[in-house]
């Protein structure tokens, strides 16, 4: 009965009047499917229970892992890493082992997309769990001052992530906002897109003390990795972006000092 009644709600127009109502109205009847065989799997508790579960074993492992055998990760990735296990779990984790630790035994333009789209997803993501929090769940806003105040969240966090560790290297405020926007603000832009639609047609009327809202969340935080991650590869290899730094010459590094 509970899974009927939120399969009903979430069937509530993302957006109502003009031409975005007749947009949202063609998502939604074409993505109807797949939310109506979604919804009920993200609103069970024992689903969701398993997936907790899973997420704080996957921390574990990391944190297990950066500790005995990662040390020469910086810092900053190492909170990158912690975040995108948080939000992804064993996705997260996979993504980490086979991209992210200093024992890969190459590195390749598909590794340096996935550890880019993990440094934007860490921001991006924290912005979409504050912005969702607050504009949904606490001030219950409308759907499209949701998806305003929460793309805002996500661009700020993202940004954030990027301009200041440049300004810690001793850039200027402007240069480093500049070098943000032009190499962050495609990849923040899809993930974004698809990460917040993906929540709001699961959950827009989901509120906070019901389990739909924070799994709805949480899945979109993946969706929304999934699909920036050729964007990332592509601003990889046309030299938008650098991409992080390969983690196996820190772990050289750290023997050859040893």
């Amino acid at each position: 009965m509970l899974v009927q009644q939120s399969l009903v709600e979430t069937t509530v127009p993302l957006v109502s009047g003009g031409w975005l109502s007749g947009i949202a109205k063609q998502i939604e009847h074409a993505f109807a499917p797949a939310r109506e065989a979604i919804v009920p799997i993200l609103s069970s508790p024992t689903v969701v229970g398993i997936w907790a579960v899973l997420v704080l074993v996957s921390v574990g492992v990391l944190w297990w892992d950066l500790r005995k055998n990662n040390q020469a990760i910086a810092s900053m990735m190492r909170g990158v890493w912690s975040l995108v296990v948080l939000y992804s779990g064993p996705f997260g984790l996979l993504i980490y082992w086979y991209t992210g630790r200093t024992q890969i035994s190459h590195d390749s333009l598909w590794r340096r997309g996935f550890r880019s789209t993990a440094h934007c997803y860490s921001g991006c993501g924290a912005g979409e769990v504050v912005g969702i929090t607050l504009a949904q769940g606490i001030l219950a806003l409308g759907t499209a001052y949701v998806a305003g105040v929460t793309f805002t969240f996500a661009y700020l966090f993202g940004f954030a992530l990027t301009v200041g560790p440049l300004m810690q290297d001793g850039v200027g405020f402007k240069e480093a906002m500049a070098d943000a926007l032009y190499s962050e603000t495609p990849s923040i832009t899809i993930m974004e897109i698809f990460a917040i639609g993906t929540d709001l047609l699961l959950a827009s009327q989901a509120h906070m003390g019901d389990i739909l809202f924070w799994s709805a969340l949480a899945f979109s935080l993946s969706v929304g990795f999934v699909v920036a991650w050729p964007v990332n590869v592509a601003l990889v290899y046309f030299g938008v972006k650098e991409g992080m730094s390969n983690p196996a010459k820190m772990g050289s590094q750290s023997t050859a000092g040893g």
